[in-house]
Parts: structure tokens; sequence; C-alpha cells
């Protein structure tokens, strides 16, 4: 099997006989590896760290004079960790395979001169998951850095104003409360305020309460001495020091034990904690962070949780929107959940068809975010072929989608051509496609507003017929359908 002719792979080869490595260079040249070969380790291994980038994949020897081709590996790895490496050897006795793929190895191939093609396969596969991964970071990264705040995907007005929010909290030292249903991403927020504030430098610890037994939940955040209790055959640190000059998330605040409570709010009055079983005050310099699904003010007046740790907590609290209420985030999202976990599939990343994603963003999303992107790895797991459309989408989606239909766009927060900063350093060709890219974008969007997604008028203002019309806008990567009205 040759590697594919539009693609031509760089393989970095050490191996300590000279006509072998030369060997290998020639027969897997027509087959689209351009191999760099060496017999050297400490040569090898150089050139990598000269250009740790540069490399699609390798291939190495186990068996070297002066090293262990496995040590050479773990060498290879600490300098370029996403380079896939495979191992060659005449050792066919599966401890030496073992030994290899626990050091990281890609694969393990046995020496054969009539099998060069397993070889060409195997660095095909190899190169092309570096390929892949590299593409997958560099979507993510364009992703986050157009539409992205801290690791929260977004361009709704609701996120927008949890962005601005989180920006302004920040800048204070104040309890907070996160408040939102369960799969928001009440973390990410916990974790944006941290990253922003000036305790960045210090830690930043996360403890789920509920999901703590409740003789624990003490130990969990105080610490305990030896022989508090039975199995506390030695001392151990609490949430608090844990997270001395940092910040502490606690999930799921309301789920705590009334004496707890009582606990909890001690040391946030006396910025002190003392471990289980006894011992001195310890001195702890920490920001709390709660976050809750349930609703603490009903609590407080049913007498569940105590009204003076509330207010203690609840100085500045932020609100997260249910992903039903920013259905127009759910195009992002996928492609960040698709950039995300395209590298774990094992195969190019698909594309979802226009109407998948018009079924995708009908749903309600009860399990909010954390469901959407379930349901993505499902479908990036399971789903053959290059196209996920609606048939493959999980039954649920599909039959909310049905009878309910909503015009939805990915929003465009920069000019298209007035500002060209963001194309420093791509080639020509790539800069024109993404520019022309984001021209349909913008065009399409804007015209199907102006005609309320009615497709056939849409195409007539921009002097096409319809199916061409719709290509471009499957190209641009906009969905729309011409609303019901009443």
């Amino acid at each position: 099997m040759t590697a594919p002719t539009q693609e031509r792979y760089r393989i970095l080869a050490l191996d300590d006989q000279r006509e072998t490595v030369l060997s290998l260079q020639r027969a897997l040249r027509p087959r689209g590896f351009d191999t760099e070969p060496y017999t050297d380790a400490a040569r090898a291994l150089d050139a990598l760290a000269s250009q740790p980038d540069s490399y699609d994949a390798a291939l190495f020897d186990v068996v070297l004079p002066d090293v262990s081709g496995i040590d050479v590996l773990r060498r290879a790895k600490r300098i370029a960790p996403d380079l896939p490496v495979v191992m060659l050897t005449g050792d066919e006795r599966a401890k030496t395979a073992v030994q290899a793929l626990h050091a990281g190895a890609f694969g393990y191939l046995t020496k054969s001169t009539d099998d060069v093609d397993s070889i060409a396969h195997t660095l095909a596969q190899a190169a092309r998951q570096r390929l892949l991964q590299r593409r997958a970071a560099q979507l993510e990264r364009s992703l986050e850095r157009v539409y992205g705040f801290e690791h929260m995907i977004g361009q709704s007005a609701a996120m927008r104003r949890v962005f601005d929010a989180v920006t302004k909290v920040a800048e204070s030292d104040f309890g907070v409360l996160v408040r939102g249903e369960s799969g928001t991403g009440k973390e990410l927020v916990a974790r944006a305020i941290h990253e922003r504030s000036a305790r960045a430098s210090g830690p930043f610890v996360a403890l789920n309460c509920a999901a703590l037994p409740e003789a624990l939940v003490d130990s969990e955040l105080f610490g305990h001495e030896r022989g508090a209790f039975t199995g506390a055959v030695g001392a151990r640190e609490g949430a608090f020091e844990r997270a001395n000059g940092g910040t502490l998330f606690l999930d799921e605040i309301g789920d705590i034990p009334p004496a707890v409570q009582l606990r909890l709010l001690r040391v946030l009055q006396e910025r002190e904690v003392v471990r289980v079983g006894g011992g001195a005050p310890r001195p702890v310099d920490v920001r709390v962070i709660a976050a809750t699904h349930v609703d603490l003010e009903r609590a407080v007046s049913d007498g569940r949780f105590r009204q003076d740790l509330y207010y203690r907590l609840n100085v500045v609290h932020i609100d997260l929107p249910p992903l039903r209420d920013r259905l127009d985030d759910v195009p992002l999202l996928v492609a960040h959940f698709v950039a995300k976990h395209a590298d774990r599939s094992g195969h190019s990343p698909p594309t979802f068809s226009p109407a998948a994603i018009e079924a995708l963003c009908s749903y309600d999303w009860p399990g909010n975010v954390r469901e959407l992107e379930n349901v993505v790895q499902r479908l990036l797991a399971l789903v053959p072929g290059d196209e996920i459309r609606p048939e493959h989408l999980p039954s649920r989606v599909v039959g909310a989608s049905s009878g309910r239909l909503r015009a939805v766009v990915v929003p465009e927060p920069q000019p298209v051509v007035d500002d060209l900063a963001w194309t420093d350093g791509m080639p020509f060709a790539e800069a024109r496609r993404l520019v022309q890219e984001r021209f349909e974008r913008a065009y399409v969007t804007r015209l199907l507003d102006q005609v309320d997604g009615n497709i056939a008028e849409a195409a007539r203002r921009a002097g096409m017929d319809r199916s061409n019309f719709r290509r471009v806008m499957i190209r641009a990567g906009v969905t729309a359908d011409k609303p019901r009205r009443a």
C-alpha cells in the first residue's frame, strides 16, 4: 500500500546499518516518503531537536551498537512528544514489542526485505495521525482565538455577558457563586476567573462536594491528622491547604451537610483551618468560588442551607445560561469538540451536513454542553465516511427537530477584508482561501437575514440558481430555513 500521491511525508530514519537505511530511503521514496537517513543515534536526535516539528514520523531500529533503540525512542518523545515513532527490528519476541509500545512507540515492525509495503502502510498511518493532530490543534486554536474566552466557546449574547462578568469579577478577590444547570461549564468559569485574577500563579483546586461521602467531606475540605479516624494512617492536607495562595472551587456546594456548613463558614471568616483530629489552626489565603445547580435561596428558606454562609459565598454571582438558551453557539461548539477529539477517532474528522447542524440546533439539550460533547464524541467514534447526516444522530435529537425550524448561522466577529492582520505569516493561497470563506459566510448570512431565510429569494438576489446558492451555503457553513409564520 502506498501513501496518497498528493501528500509527501518527511521521515526521520535511524539504523546502524548504512545499507539498510539507504535501502529504505530508496524503497520509500516512490511511496510518498522523503526519508532522512541516520546511522548514529546522537546525530539523529540532534536533527530532531533542531527541527522538532518538521518530521511527520520516525522509524528507529531497536538494536543499535552503543544505545538501546528503546532509549532513543524515549529521548525522541521528550524532544517531540507528538511525533509518532515506528520501531523496526529483527527481534520477534513479544517482550521487546511491549517495551517499545510502553515507551510510546506508534507501532512495531519486524524487518523483512520483501515487506516494504507494510512499513510504508504503518508510516503513512503514523504520519496521517500526526497531520490530523496538527490540523485539529490549529482548528482549536483558531476557534479559541476568534470565538473563545479562556477555553470557553461562544458568540451568543448570553455568553458574551458571562465573559464580561468573568472579566470584572476576576479583578476583585471576593467570593463568587456560579449558578447554572449541570453540564453548563461552571468549572470552566471558575478556572477562567482564576486565570485572569491576581492568584493565577497559585494553585487551582476543584472539589465536587456531591461526589464525596458525607463521612469524608470534613477530611477532604480541611485535612486530617494521623489517627483522626480509622484508616487515617498519616496526616493529610485538605483542599483549603492545597489551594493556599490560589483558588478553591467548590462544586455543588448545596450538597454539603449542615455541620460542615458551619465549619466552612468559620474557615471563611477566620481564614484559618483546623484539621480533623485537632492540632493548631493553620492560616490559609484562599479565594473560594462555589457553584450550584439548585436554588440556594430556596434551600436557605427551607432551612437546608445556612443563610450566613450563603451571603458569605454569594458576594458576586454569575448565572450560566443553559445550552437551549444559546443554540446559536451549537455550530461553534460542534467544531470545537470535533477539533478537540478528532485525533482520538483514528480517522480524518467528518464534516456535519447543514441538515445535521439544523437538527442539533433544534434540540433542547437537557444535559447542556456536556451532552453535546458526548454526542460529538460518539459520532466521531461510530460514524464512517466524510459527512455526518441527520440519520446518524441520536433519535432524541432528530425527533426534537421535526416540525421546528430555526435560522442558524455562525457569527462573524471580524471584518471580512478590512483587517488582514490575522493572515500574517500565511502563504498567499491559504490567506486568499480563508478571506474568500469569510466573505462568503458574511455575504450569505447577511442576505438570508434580509429575506427571512427564504433561500429561493436569496438565490434570486444573488443572481444564482438555487442549487448553486445552496452549495455556497454549505461551503460557508450557513444553514437557514424560512421560519414558520403563526
